[in-house]
């Protein structure tokens, strides 16, 4: 799936992962291949982009998540 994290000043990242861990408001949750539609804001936290073995985190200071089709949006 691809996965793009933007900010006000920033394009931060743009690639493919396999599993994204988000830190939701409630709690964390994972974001995998083929996921449903979903729409959620984000706690200050780690954003951690997993594609095989490679793996990149990204500190968050709150925002919101899209995925739709595949696609994860994260704006921070």
């Amino acid at each position: 799936m691809n996965v793009e994290i933007l900010s006000p000043d920033a394009h931060v990242y743009n690639g493919e992962a396999d599993v994204v861990t988000l830190p939701g408001a409630t709690g964390s949750f994972q974001i995998k291949n083929n996921h449903a539609a979903l729409i959620s804001s984000l706690q200050a936290g780690e954003v951690i982009v997993q594609n095989g073995a490679d793996s990149k985190t990204f500190q968050v200071n709150g925002g919101l998540i899209e995925v739709v089709k595949n696609k994860v949006t994260i704006l921070v």
